[in-house]
């Protein structure tokens, strides 16, 4: 083998040839993120909170009635009346995410002579905590019907674009 060739054997990559690897990186990096659509990923997960936090909240409605013989929370609403679930006593009137709270103040189930508080540590809040909902009004509301049926909803569910409307709610 000759110096010369030994010498361009051991030149390594050309410039062109890092370029164009460089360019399909990042073309495929490009794609992946398309694919992955991490907008939609965080609304799924939120919206994956929000169901596991009105099952908690019904579980602990339910278990709090079967451990009272039938009794409800002292704080209870009347049977027809939807209410948001927080300690605000004004301003918790919404209808959004399938809610059609007209109550302005909202209702604590933590508090009161017979409570949630042996249930639940705290009162789940929406995952859009500090702009919207708050311990004050927690985005989550609760509707007694007048055959004893608990119904839980989320207010503040959100919808990926271009997908049907999503609606949280789980009844007992």
């Amino acid at each position: 083998m000759t110096a010369r060739q030994t010498l361009k054997r051991l030149q390594g990559f050309t410039l062109i040839e890092i370029l164009l690897v460089v360019a399909m990186i990042s073309i495929l990096a490009v794609a992946v993120f398309v694919a992955l659509n991490p907008a939609k990923r965080i609304i799924d997960s939120k919206n994956a909170r929000r169901q596991n936090d009105v099952d908690s909240i019904l579980s602990a409605v339910h278990q709090f009635i079967v451990d009272n013989k039938g009794a409800y929370p002292s704080n209870m609403p009347a049977a027809g009346t939807e209410v948001q679930l927080g300690t605000d006593a004004a301003g918790c009137a919404i209808a959004t995410g399938g809610c059609g709270v007209v109550t302005a103040a909202c209702t604590d189930l933590m508090t009161g002579g017979t409570n949630l508080a042996k249930y639940l540590k705290t009162m789940p809040v929406d995952p859009t905590a500090g702009t919207t909902f708050d311990a004050g009004a927690t985005g989550y509301s609760l509707l007694l019907d007048t055959n004893g049926i608990v119904t839980v909803r989320s207010c503040g569910s959100e919808t990926p674009t271009g997908e049907t409307t999503v609606e949280i709610s789980a009844a007992r």
